[in-house]
Protein backbone atom coordinates (compact mmCIF):
# COMPACT_ATOMS: atom_id res chain seq x y z
CA UNK A 1 0.00 0.00 0.00
CA UNK A 2 1.32 3.83 0.86
CA UNK A 3 5.05 3.63 1.86
CA UNK A 4 6.92 6.59 1.66
CA UNK A 5 11.00 6.11 1.91
CA UNK A 6 13.44 8.59 3.36
CA UNK A 7 16.76 9.50 2.87
CA UNK A 8 19.49 11.91 3.52
CA UNK A 9 19.91 11.80 7.54
CA UNK A 10 23.26 12.34 9.23
CA UNK A 11 25.74 14.81 11.36
CA UNK A 12 26.68 18.03 9.96
CA UNK A 13 28.20 20.87 12.05
CA UNK A 14 26.44 23.72 12.78
CA UNK A 15 25.75 26.30 10.28
CA UNK A 16 25.85 23.28 7.44
CA UNK A 17 23.22 22.66 5.63
CA UNK A 18 21.48 18.85 4.14
CA UNK A 19 18.65 18.12 2.24
CA UNK A 20 16.13 14.91 2.84
CA UNK A 21 14.23 12.75 0.56
CA UNK A 22 11.00 11.04 0.63
CA UNK A 23 9.82 9.24 -1.78
CA UNK A 24 6.48 8.01 -1.83
CA UNK A 25 4.28 5.43 -3.92
CA UNK A 26 0.63 3.85 -3.23
CA UNK A 27 -1.37 6.70 -3.21
CA UNK A 28 -2.61 9.43 -5.62
CA UNK A 29 0.23 12.12 -4.99
CA UNK A 30 -0.91 15.18 -6.49
CA UNK A 31 -4.00 15.29 -4.63
CA UNK A 32 -2.37 14.69 -1.13
CA UNK A 33 -0.05 17.06 1.25
CA UNK A 34 3.84 15.34 2.18
CA UNK A 35 6.05 17.24 4.74
CA UNK A 36 8.35 16.13 7.94
CA UNK A 37 7.86 16.49 11.51
CA UNK A 38 10.75 15.77 13.96
CA UNK A 39 11.19 14.70 17.80
CA UNK A 40 14.30 15.42 20.02
CA UNK A 41 15.17 12.94 23.25
CA UNK A 42 12.45 14.19 26.03
CA UNK A 43 10.62 16.51 23.81
CA UNK A 44 7.62 16.52 21.90
CA UNK A 45 7.15 16.15 18.44
CA UNK A 46 6.79 18.81 16.49
CA UNK A 47 5.46 19.48 12.53
CA UNK A 48 8.08 21.15 10.23
CA UNK A 49 7.20 21.67 7.55
CA UNK A 50 5.00 20.52 4.34
CA UNK A 51 3.98 21.55 1.15
CA UNK A 52 0.31 20.83 -0.71
CA UNK A 53 0.46 19.09 -3.92
CA UNK A 54 -2.70 20.48 -4.89
CA UNK A 55 -2.24 24.22 -5.20
CA UNK A 56 1.90 23.91 -4.26
CA UNK A 57 1.38 26.06 -0.92
CA UNK A 58 4.10 25.79 1.90
CA UNK A 59 3.78 25.75 5.64
CA UNK A 60 6.95 26.12 8.27
CA UNK A 61 7.12 26.20 11.99
CA UNK A 62 7.90 29.69 13.28
CA UNK A 63 11.72 28.37 14.19
CA UNK A 64 12.52 27.00 10.65
CA UNK A 65 11.00 29.31 8.38
CA UNK A 66 13.91 31.35 6.23
CA UNK A 67 16.46 28.38 7.01
CA UNK A 68 13.83 25.26 5.81
CA UNK A 69 12.64 24.86 2.03
CA UNK A 70 10.05 21.89 1.34
CA UNK A 71 9.78 21.32 -2.40
CA UNK A 72 8.69 18.45 -4.78
CA UNK A 73 9.50 16.26 -7.46
CA UNK A 74 5.62 15.63 -8.67
CA UNK A 75 7.44 13.41 -12.09
CA UNK A 76 9.07 11.18 -9.71
CA UNK A 77 6.91 11.15 -6.71
CA UNK A 78 9.33 12.94 -3.96
CA UNK A 79 9.87 15.67 -1.45
CA UNK A 80 12.50 17.35 -0.29
CA UNK A 81 13.99 18.79 2.60
CA UNK A 82 16.74 22.07 2.32
CA UNK A 83 17.68 22.48 5.41
CA UNK A 84 20.22 25.62 6.05
CA UNK A 85 22.13 27.02 8.68
CA UNK A 86 21.41 24.09 10.73
CA UNK A 87 21.89 24.66 14.76
CA UNK A 88 22.17 22.13 17.62
CA UNK A 89 18.53 22.72 18.70
CA UNK A 90 17.66 21.56 14.93
CA UNK A 91 19.11 17.84 15.69
CA UNK A 92 16.32 15.01 16.18
CA UNK A 93 14.68 12.05 14.69
CA UNK A 94 12.87 13.77 11.35
CA UNK A 95 10.35 11.59 9.69
CA UNK A 96 8.30 12.03 6.72
CA UNK A 97 4.46 12.24 6.55
CA UNK A 98 1.76 12.36 4.06
CA UNK A 99 -2.26 12.43 3.73
CA UNK A 100 -5.03 15.05 2.53
CA UNK A 101 -4.41 18.62 3.03
CA UNK A 102 -6.60 18.83 5.24
CA UNK A 103 -5.23 16.16 7.79
CA UNK A 104 -2.10 18.11 8.41
CA UNK A 105 -4.03 21.04 9.24
CA UNK A 106 -5.73 19.11 11.89
CA UNK A 107 -2.70 17.52 13.18
CA UNK A 108 -4.03 13.87 12.56
CA UNK A 109 -1.67 12.47 9.60
CA UNK A 110 -2.09 8.96 8.73
CA UNK A 111 0.73 8.08 6.65
CA UNK A 112 4.30 7.71 8.08
CA UNK A 113 8.10 7.11 6.95
CA UNK A 114 10.35 5.33 8.99
CA UNK A 115 12.44 8.24 10.25
CA UNK A 116 16.15 9.37 10.00
CA UNK A 117 18.02 10.88 12.72
CA UNK A 118 19.63 14.30 11.83
CA UNK A 119 22.50 15.37 14.78
CA UNK A 120 24.04 18.95 14.77
CA UNK A 121 27.34 19.45 16.66
CA UNK A 122 30.95 20.33 16.24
Amino acid sequence: QVQLVESGGGWVQPGGSLTLSCAASGFAFGDYAIGWFRQAPGEEREGVAYINNRDGSTNYMSAVKGRFTISVDATRKTAFLKMNNLGREDTAVYTCAADLPQYFSAGIVGYWGQGTQITVSS
